[in-house]
């Protein structure tokens, strides 16, 4: 699972265009009812406990471009624009309008970009218009380095009279420049994906097969965002946000695309979650302000490593198929859990996009070495694959039907495997691989048994998060714990309690030392002692899971 923030204003485009109609950025279509129409993508749909919180509004009629337009760029009810239209045609006022609409305060949004940032997009969209290529063309790296240089030194001359002085005022310069406009968050996208070896089997297998796979992942995405609201969705109340409370929930919208930017087949799930969350007060839904992001990206590795682990288990509950770790790439890097059976030559084929990225990546690794004489460090390679991936994203295909991007899969499959016969082996092997009913070798493991790999599980994890870090947090044991749960197969009806029994022994003064106060109760003050006087919060100042609201969410270490 990927994680990137969504603007207010014109942010909100995003969504209707590169989200919600596939990155069909010139799609053509008057409305998204019509894109979904003639390109059978599935519409959006809606997400959330808070959506409880919205009078009057129906989530079965799926996401239109003029509710997404109104929540993440306006930071209003999502029904908005029929909810105004109504009242004023019933007479009432701007203020009642207002009042109907709003989701606590709407979104500062500041118009435009900045002249340095439109007269740098003009230049490279001229640049690709000399060389024959369109003007949306990603433009070569150099190039963009030049350009930017250009029209820094130009601005620069104009402002002050005279040319820089010398690199480091230019440099002072261009950041100043280029810096953008603040503009309020209005959300973040969460991007999940499987592994390869399930979108080819998703791709290539009999319909019922194919749908079911389809049901699995949806259901590890659904499992995954209420994670998320259960244990990393609150808001801040009180002078500088001092206090972190309960929410009802969150509000969002989830759009599945098929496909990755080079046509392989990519089953994907994008869950764009917007920044409007309602206090819970009393039980019932209170004011509406912004969620408190803090949390959300704590917890992002977790909940992406919930997915893995559900994706997984819940395909083995419905398919009795088998995964097994195969090497990564790239070294240092943990192996990669595909599905036995799969033919490692078809998802070869089918990473275009991930081969691109890497010899790119590759290659701005051997320039870095060059020019500074040592190789990259693990931050600085995270900033040359971003680098690599922003340099190789060429313009999508037109988007086409479901049906046509399986024929097309079959087709490029039997070239790949040796003919349509090779293509139903695969999948049979796949289907095979199980080997027995799912989880039959843990149901037959006794309680003392399961007892025992909590323990051991327990002590791995510590084992494995103290080799990368000083001090952990919970996030960190249960991203381990999820991907022990998944290595060991514990099926899917006993993943939450495992896990649970995994993260709270890791968490044991058994295994790990607490680097926060310990918790202290009325009996501490009453014994007399060192924690006599103590102030404890009274109920009012708790969340739901027992937590002071000054204390932040997850942030405990260990």
């Amino acid at each position: 699972m990927s994680l990137h923030k969504l603007t207010a204003g014109d942010g909100y485009t995003y969504l209707t265009r590169q989200v919600a109609a596939h990155d069909a950025t010139s799609r053509g279509y008057t409305s998204l009812g019509d894109y979904y129409e003639q390109k059978g993508e599935s519409p959006g749909r809606w997400l959330g406990r808070g959506l409880s919180g919205l009078p009057g509004f129906s989530p079965a009629g799926g996401v239109s471009e003029p509710q997404m337009r109104a929540l993440w760029g306006e930071g209003r009810h999502p029904d908005a624009d029929r909810i105004e239209a109504a009242m004023r045609a019933a007479g009432h006022s701007d203020r009642e309008v207002q009042a109907a609409t709003r989701l606590g305060s709407r979104y500062p949004v500041h118009a435009g970009s900045t002249r340095f940032r439109t007269e740098v997009a003009a230049a490279f969209a001229g640049y690709n218009e000399a060389v024959g290529l369109p003007r949306d063309w990603p433009v070569p790296a150099p190039v963009r380095a030049r350009i930017r240089t250009r029209v820094a030194d130009g601005m620069f001359v104009e402002e002050h009279g005279r040319a820089p002085a010398d690199d480091r005022e230019r440099a002072g310069f261009l950041a100043r420049v280029s810096r953008q406009a603040t503009t309020a968050v209005a959300g973040y996208d969460l991007t999940f994906s499987p592994v390869k070896s399930v979108s080819a089997l998703w791709a290539v297998a009999p319909r019922e097969i194919a749908e079911q796979v389809e049901a699995a992942h949806h259901a590890a995405v659904a499992d995954a965002v209420a994670w998320l609201e259960d244990n990393a969705t609150y808001t801040r109340v009180g002078a500088q946000g001092v206090a972190q409370v309960d929410v009802t929930g969150l509000l969002a919208a989830a759009f599945t695309h098929r496909d990755s930017r080079a046509g392989d087949p990519d089953l994907h799930t994008h869950v764009a979650i917007s920044n409007k969350v309602q206090t819970l007060e009393n039980g019932e839904g209170g004011r509406w302000l912004a969620l408190d992001g803090r949390p959300i990206h704590a917890s992002a590795v977790a909940a992406s490593e919930r997915y893995n682990t559900r994706v997984e288990a819940e395909l083995v509950a419905r398919l009795s198929v088998r995964f097994t770790e195969r090497p990564g790439t790239d070294p240092g890097r943990r192996p990669v859990r595909e599905l036995v059976g799969a033919d490692p030559a078809l998802l070869a084929a089918w990473s275009r996009r991930r081969r691109a990225i890497d010899a790119r990546r590759t290659e701005l690794a051997a320039v870095f070495q060059a020019e500074h004489g040592r190789p990259p460090s693990p931050v600085e390679a995270l900033h040359l694959a971003q680098q690599a991936t922003l340099e190789t994203r060429g313009r999508k295909h037109e988007p086409r039907s479901h049906a046509d991007q399986r024929a097309t899969w079959q087709t490029d499959a039997a070239a790949v495997l040796g003919g349509p016969d090779a293509v139903a082996g695969m999948v049979r092997v796949v289907l095979a691989a199980g080997g027995g009913p799912p989880g039959r070798v843990w149901a037959d493991r006794t309680p003392a048994e399961r007892q025992e790999w909590v323990a051991q599980a327990a002590g791995e994890v510590v084992a494995t998060v103290q080799t990368a870090r000083a001090t952990w947090r919970q996030t960190h044991v249960r991203a381990e714990a999820e991907r022990l749960a998944r290595r060991d197969g514990v099926p899917l009806g006993d993943l939450d309690a495992m896990v649970d029994a995994v993260v709270a022994r890791a968490l044991s003064s058994e295994h790990s030392l607490p680097l926060h106060a310990p918790e202290r109760g009325p009996s501490d003050r009453s014994a007399g002692g060192p924690l006599a006087g103590v102030i404890v919060e009274p109920a009012a100042l708790r969340r739901r899971d027992g937590a002071s609201v000054f204390e932040v969410a997850g942030t405990r270490r260990f």
